[in-house]
């Protein structure tokens, strides 16, 4: 007679159920989050679960499966929605003075911001490349796993109270104008003139399981792969580097890094402390 397996500890079960999670939303939608950073995830399961009314992750498991709008909520939490215009300013102002000049060299322009959020940072790129005179010969593909961030992204609308964060890191960052220039409030919000984003595609697109759909001179992917484990970090360098045309070049955030991944080799640094690299192999 088999022996009697130990009791779980309280604490490997939540392990079993966030395994659970993971298997049932990739199985039902598609979506991946089986390589995840284990403790990013469980923070944003737990707050969700929180959001919902309920009291464990398997209720959470049961209500994303039953009811497709809590899975939206669900991928609103898990998608990276901490951005702001010129976030990072110092990375806008090497942007200007490095890969602008080697943008001039291309007769159109194709730039992918990988997990755009809710729009800041695209915004950010189509005022760069206003005031460089390379917009009207740019397109600029904006892509988030959620739908309703995306949708949130092409309002083009924010609270007017994050204006003056904005108008500073703008300034910090190089602008050439007055940053209200740029969008005209109503209200407790503002909306951003439409005109910058005539040449953006906003879509919505996930890194995990889709493929590469365009070849791009730029692309920025920035503060989204710390929320993977390495061999899902390797995965989406793959994705990009194939997305890369030859001497295209590759934004990452302040925390990320190509040298732990199998591509390294085939970039060289642009701007190592602003985290850019040209692909040239």
């Amino acid at each position: 007679m088999a022996e009697p397996r130990p009791p779980v500890r309280r604490r490997d079960l939540e392990a079993v159920e966030i395994d659970l999670l993971a298997e049932g939303i990739y199985e039902a939608y598609g979506f991946d989050f089986r390589r995840y950073s284990r403790p990013s995830f469980r923070r944003r399961i737990w707050r969700r679960v929180e959001a919902e009314g309920l009291s464990s992750i398997s209720e959470l498991l049961a209500r994303v499966l039953h009811d497709p709008p809590c899975m939206q909520r669900f991928l609103s939490d898990l998608s990276v929605n901490v951005s702001a215009m010129f976030r990072d300013p110092a990375f806008f102002r090497v942007f200007r003075a490095k890969v602008v000049p080697l943008l001039r060299t291309y007769p159109f322009v194709r730039i992918w911001n990988a997990g755009c959020s809710t729009g800041e940072e695209t915004l950010s790129v189509a005022i760069v490349l206003k005031e460089a005179g390379l917009y009207d010969r740019t397109r600029i593909y904006a892509t988030d796993m959620s739908e309703a961030t995306v949708e949130q992204a092409r309002t083009l609308t924010y609270p007017i109270n994050k204006m003056r964060e904005y108008t500073a890191n703008y300034i910090e960052a190089g602008g050439t104008r007055s940053f209200s220039e740029y969008y005209a409030a109503d209200g407790e919000r503002v909306m951003f003139h439409p005109s910058l984003a005539e040449n953006v595609v906003f879509a919505q697109h996930n890194l995990v399981t889709d493929r590469s759909f365009n070849e791009f001179h730029v692309i920025l992917c920035r503060n989204v792969m710390i929320y993977f484990d390495r061999v899902l970090q390797e995965h989406v360098h793959k994705l990009l580097y194939d997305s890369l045309t030859h001497f295209g070049v590759l934004g990452l955030g302040g925390r990320e890094t190509i040298e732990l991944v199998s591509h390294r080799d085939a970039y060289v640094p642009l701007d190592e402390t602003a985290r850019l690299y040209r692909k040239v192999a």
